[in-house]
């Protein structure tokens, strides 16, 4: 789509050479049409006015008018009485050939893909609002870099909104800004190693991937391990020597528990004793639907415990927009990885996040998605309970993924391969693994972002796939 243009002409680069002997009409001419040809100038793109294109070239007007003219005569250009002169629709450009899309397959019925919130529920109004309050109030100061461990503002109410509903011992000095998760880990992670950290755990089945990637970008060793009912086996972590761990402690990913009360405290004691520290990922903890709310982890132990917190669950994952909760011997380090990685967070939609959160709106959002994520899980129960009863579903007490348990002998990928030939997005337990183990079979059913008309179709779609094998 060509730029449109509002009010003063747009600007175009052209360059003539004053010392070739050519012709400077001729240059122009010739300028325009290879500008047209390779596409530089789109169809329909609007050109600067006769006037303007002179005075930028330092040439007269008529120059460029009879190059205007020339050009319309041969079909590159349109002018119209009182328009401004365009590139013509059917002007030749020398383009190589678009590649035809791959074959999309049948139309997708359902995908239940985990991770991802409702963003049709995107509170686009409340954010506009937000925004607009946010620049309205906003010094002039603010327009400056800024600080790289984020606005004050935020970081003020985001402390005060964690001690509220997260238990946190939360503190706008030691909160800082990031951008997402990802790189609220590799903060983390980089910081952790600067203090002398080599080796970093993660929880098995988790997310191996993610977790390895952030580790060897830090130079870092990560190792797996292996979570059970009662989530991260500490017994286990203390064996590997690590003096750092990544845990989902308030809903394990993927596996959904909690983490044990016991657990939670041999946790404390082993980072304690290791000279060690907890990266909490308080990924979706706002989410929770038939059990008592469980405090962040942070709030036992603010010395060891970095907690990593964001909006891409809440609010949206294009927002871009997190934080950190640091111990006091790391907060330097982290701020410093911080400023070298890119300045700080954009301010602007920094102030319109605390002014969403201060306001209440933020709450209420999170009361509606509740809601709304509630009665798809119970969409979820209903049509496996009705299509495919053998499927034992794990993991649903918070979030909007769960666990799919399918029958014993059922094949995984094959199940996720001739879903998906159906239209049916399904994903297995096996990319969680760190084997990348198929056994036990089992399936990861994110309902987020599936509407509940979608939910029961995909699933009676797929039910004899889901079934004794």
């Amino acid at each position: 789509m060509p730029v449109q243009w509002a009010g003063l002409s747009p600007e175009l680069l052209l360059t003539l050479d004053r010392e070739s002997g050519q012709r400077l009409s001729a240059q122009l001419e010739g300028r325009l049409r290879d500008a047209i040809r390779s596409g530089r100038l789109r169809a329909g793109e609007r050109l600067p006015s006769s006037r303007e294109l002179a005075r930028m070239l330092s040439l007269s007007r008529g120059l460029v008018q009879d190059c205007y003219a020339q050009l319309q005569a041969e079909g590159y250009l349109v002018t119209r009485v009182g328009s401004a002169t365009r590139v013509a629709a059917c002007a030749q450009v020398d383009r190589a050939p678009v590649p035809s899309p791959p074959d999309a397959g049948p139309r997708m019925i359902a995908d239940f893909r985990h991770g991802v919130p409702d963003l049709t529920s995107f509170p686009v109004s409340d954010w506009l609002w937000a925004t607009r309050e946010a620049a309205r109030r906003m010094p002039t100061a603010e327009l400056d870099y800024g600080d790289p461990q984020g606005s004050s503002a935020l970081r003020e109410v985001v402390a005060g909104y964690l001690g509220r509903v997260r238990g946190a011992a939360a503190d706008p000095a030691r909160t800082v800004v990031c951008s997402g998760y990802a790189q609220g880990l590799s903060l983390a992670l980089r910081a952790l190693a600067r203090a002398g950290v080599r080796v970093v755990a993660y929880e098995d089945p988790g997310g191996p991937a993610t977790a390895t990637a952030a580790a060897d970008a830090a130079g870092l060793t990560a190792v797996p391990v292996p979570v059970d009912e009662e989530g991260l086996d500490v017994a286990e972590l203390d064996a590997t020597g690590a003096r750092a761990v990544i845990v989902t402690p308030a809903h394990q990913w993927p596996t959904g528990v909690v983490l044990a009360p016991s657990r939670r405290h041999a946790l404390i004691e082993w980072a304690a004793r290791r000279d060690a520290y907890v990266v909490e990922d308080d990924y979706d903890a706002e989410f929770r639907y038939d059990r008592e709310p469980v405090g962040a982890l942070q709030g036992l132990a603010a010395d060891r415990v970095i907690s990593i917190g964001t909006v891409s669950k809440s609010l949206a994952p294009a927002l871009r927009l997190g934080w950190l909760l640091c111990p006091p011997a790391l907060l330097d380090s982290v701020v410093e990885h911080k400023r070298v990685a890119d300045r700080g967070s954009p301010t602007l939609d920094q102030l319109a996040l605390a002014r969403l959160i201060e306001s209440g709106r933020y709450d209420r959002h999170l009361r509606r998605m509740r809601t709304v994520y509630a009665a798809r899980r119970t969409t979820l129960v209903s049509a496996l309970a009705r299509h495919a009863p053998a499927v034992r579903l794990s993991g649903l007490a918070a979030g909007f993924h769960a666990v799919a348990h399918l029958p014993e002998g059922a094949q995984e990928e094959t199940v996720v391969t001739e879903a998906r030939a159906r239209g049916v997005g399904l994903y297995g337990m096996s990319a969680c693994r760190t084997s990348g183990a198929a056994v036990p079979p089992q399936l990861v059913l994110g309902f987020g972002h599936v509407t509940d008309r979608a939910i029961t179709e995909g699933v009676a779609a797929v039910a004899d796939l889901l079934g004794e094998p």
